[in-house]
């Protein structure tokens, strides 16, 4: 089962599907089965952690040995009561994609 969540952001809301083992720490807004129950904190705030883990790990990869002409980083971001959001796992493990491009230069 999964309830929804809402965080506020600065002019409006956002709601999130988030599975019950995940639920605790919410305030409940709505009523009975089915009601959406309120994140304490602002949505910005539950992402700061996965910001700051997202440009630690692009600034890891802009260095002078591997100087890539693009860099995508995807991975799957989790909310939790206690932790806000977290980077999602896969499995056991946290699920990373990195993906570093080059543009081959015409001589």
């Amino acid at each position: 089962m999964s309830e929804l969540v809402r965080w506020e952001m600065d002019e409006e809301s956002v709601v999130v599907e988030i599975a019950d083992q995940d639920i605790g720490g919410f305030q409940a807004i709505g009523i009975g089965e089915g009601g959406v129950l309120e994140a304490k904190g602002r949505f910005e705030e539950s992402l700061r952690n996965v910001r700051s883990a997202a440009t630690k790990a692009l600034d890891a990869f802009r260095d002078n040995q591997l100087n890539p002409d693009g860099i995508e980083l995807e991975f799957g971001v989790k909310f939790n009561a206690a932790a806000g959001a977290v980077i999602a796992k896969a499995s056991s493990e946290a699920h990373f994609i990195v993906k570093l491009t080059w543009t081959r230069q015409e001589r």
